[in-house]
C-alpha cells in the first residue's frame, strides 16, 4: 500500500490586510466578532501526478457596510499524488479533506496573526473546521 498523497511545498501567495480608513477600523474593531471565515478550495494538476491545491481564507463582514475591513489568505500546496489514486472521488477526498485537515491549523495562525498585526489582537475562530464532515456533506 503506498501512500495516499504528500504535501512537497507550501507558501503563501497572497495575504492582504485592508482597512481603508480611521473609521472601517473603528467600525471593524466594534464589529469584528460578527465577522465570518470563508474558505475556497481549487486545485489544478500540474506534471508527473503533481497538484496545486489553492486555499483561500477570507475573513469578511458580509453587511454590505461601507467602512469595513477585509482579510484574505490564499495558500497554495504543491501535493504529489500517489501512484494508486485513480478514482476522482478519492482524489476529491485528497484535496478538499485530507490536505487541508494537514495545512489548516498553520494557515489559521498565519490569518490570525495577520489580523492581530493589523490591529485586531485576540481574534479567535470559534468554530472548528471539520473538513471530513463538510466532504461527506457535499459529496455522500
Amino acid at each position: 500500500m503506498s501512500q495516499k498523497f504528500k504535501i512537497l511545498s507550501g507558501y503563501i501567495k497572497d495575504l492582504s490586510s485592508e482597512t481603508p480608513n480611521v473609521e472601517s477600523y473603528l467600525y471593524t474593531k466594534d464589529n469584528i466578532s460578527k465577522y465570518e471565515l470563508d474558505i475556497d478550495i481549487n486545485s489544478k494538476p500540474l506534471k508527473n501526478k503533481l497538484v496545486e491545491v489553492n486555499t483561500t481564507l477570507k475573513f469578511q463582514d458580509k453587511k454590505k457596510a461601507e467602512n469595513k475591513s477585509f482579510f484574505e489568505l490564499v495558500y497554495s500546496s504543491v501535493v504529489k499524488i500517489g501512484d494508486d489514486i485513480k478514482e476522482k472521488k478519492d482524489l476529491q477526498k485528497i484535496i478538499l479533506c485530507d490536505v487541508q485537515n494537514e495545512i489548516f491549523p498553520k494557515l489559521e495562525k498565519i490569518l490570525i496573526n495577520m489580523i492581530s498585526e493589523s490591529g485586531y489582537p485576540g481574534i479567535k475562530f470559534e468554530k472548528k473546521v471539520d473538513f471530513t464532515k463538510l466532504f461527506n456533506e457535499k459529496f455522500n
